[in-house]
């Protein structure tokens, strides 16, 4: 049994979910050979670093983010901080030689982004990005539908994330909402999700075409020490400006030929987490949502007329990953399930010192995509996918 040593930054609710997935490793792929052991957290919020201490078995906790950095026995760090952190931590992780898991996206800039990608090639250490949503067993299982060639020719592509979590004019305004803080806004927040999903189940995106609009342009300033990011704001709290936006839609082209839409939205009512994709090809389709992530429709129309159409399949051992959290068809995964396979692909990347996807790599891909739709809005036309940078380093 090999063990990493790890250290998470950032214990909100994901610096949580990180951990415990770190610790369910060794339970759910127990035949690799592979444990986490978690040696140090840092909050700036001590009362939140000695809770995860204290909930998840650290071997110690801190409020200063270096000294997770430094600590001599870690050999990865997690960086599950506010995005407008990411930049400085990772690339003091990278500068000390530290293997570094990321979430999405990366930086507050496609540039920042490219920044951190390139170090960490310079310096040669291995990384992962937070994008969970590609190792569900379903999606796993649609992607070997296409490269398998069941679908035939890829022709069409619909992507979206709408979440209500903005939709309420009295939730707070957080650094989500500030362009000084995060940058943009719904663009930087879930449409990477989006986009590298495209990317994993139909290829490179080569041209774009977007917009943007911001419906709910004042909310409550927070409170110190009240509440959340979910938190909800009275209506009487005095308010500021929303100064990033709350949708994007974009018009995108495959360089496979593909045509396809990508749609994001924080403010929108109905969908609670709809993170999903229709894609139609040649021979077949497939539909998939994350509110139902343990089930997926599928067209594969076998010249029987009388029932041609889609079927509905739910997730069970035959798909990827799912026999390692239970052995029954039909009974589902969670959200941490995934966080759970995205952490081990990340150990596995450093026993094996290969490696695997998603990296920084994934992340430049989708921060080219995010600078181009960014690049439309001024021009408003189509935009190509071009490199960041630095130009002479990444493509």
């Amino acid at each position: 049994m090999e063990t990493i040593n790890v250290g998470v930054i950032g214990m909100g609710w994901m610096g949580l979910a990180h951990s415990r997935s770190y610790k369910a490793v060794v339970d759910r792929f127990y035949d690799k050979g592979i444990r986490a052991n978690l040696v140090m957290c840092a909050d700036n919020v001590e009362a939140r670093a000695r809770e995860a201490y204290e909930r998840l078995g650290f071997e110690q906790y801190t409020t200063d983010w270096r000294e997770v950095i430094n600590h001599p026995e870690i050999r990865a760090v997690n960086i599950t901080s506010p995005n407008f952190m990411h930049k400085e931590m990772a690339l003091a992780a990278i500068a000390a030689g530290k293997h570094v898991f990321c979430e999405k996206p990366v930086g507050v800039s496609p540039e920042e982004t490219a920044e951190i990608c390139h170090a960490a090639q310079k310096a040669g250490i291995l990384s992962f990005v937070g994008l969970n949503y590609r190792w569900a067993p379903l999606v796993q299982f649609a992607r070997n539908l296409i490269l398998e060639g069941k679908l035939g020719e890829i022709t069409h592509y619909r992507g979206r994330f709408f979440s209500m979590y903005a939709s309420d004019p009295l939730s707070q305004l957080s650094w989500r909402f500030l362009a000084e803080k995060s940058g943009v806004g719904i663009l930087g927040d879930v449409m990477p999700h989006v986009v590298d999903m495209a990317h994993f189940l139909v290829g490179p995106i080569e041209q774009v075409m977007g917009n943007k609009h911001t419906f709910i342009t004042k909310r409550p300033l927070p409170v110190p020490g009240r509440g959340t990011h979910f938190s909800r704001g009275l209506p009487d709290d005095p308010k500021g400006t929303v100064t990033n936006e709350d949708y994007v839609g974009v018009l995108v082209k495959f360089a496979g030929g593909a045509q396809g839409t990508l749609e994001v939205c924080r403010a929108i009512y109905g969908p609670k987490c709809e993170m999903a994709f229709e894609i139609n090809g040649s021979k077949g389709a497939i539909k998939w949502n994350f509110e139902t992530m343990n089930e997926i429709e599928v067209y594969l129309p076998d010249e029987t007329k009388g029932h041609e159409g889609f079927i509905r399949i739910l997730a069970g051992p035959d798909h990827p990953f799912h026999e390692r959290f239970n052995p029954g068809p039909g009974i589902g995964l969670g959200y941490e399930d995934l966080k759970c396979i995205e952490t081990y692909h990340f150990l596995q990347s450093i026993v094996s010192n290969t490696q695997l996807e998603p990296g920084l790599e994934q992340a430049y891909a989708f921060a080219k995509v995010d600078a181009a739709i960014m690049r439309s809005w001024d021009t408003n036309t189509w935009e190509k996918v071009t490199p960041l940078w630095p130009k002479n380093s990444l493509t």
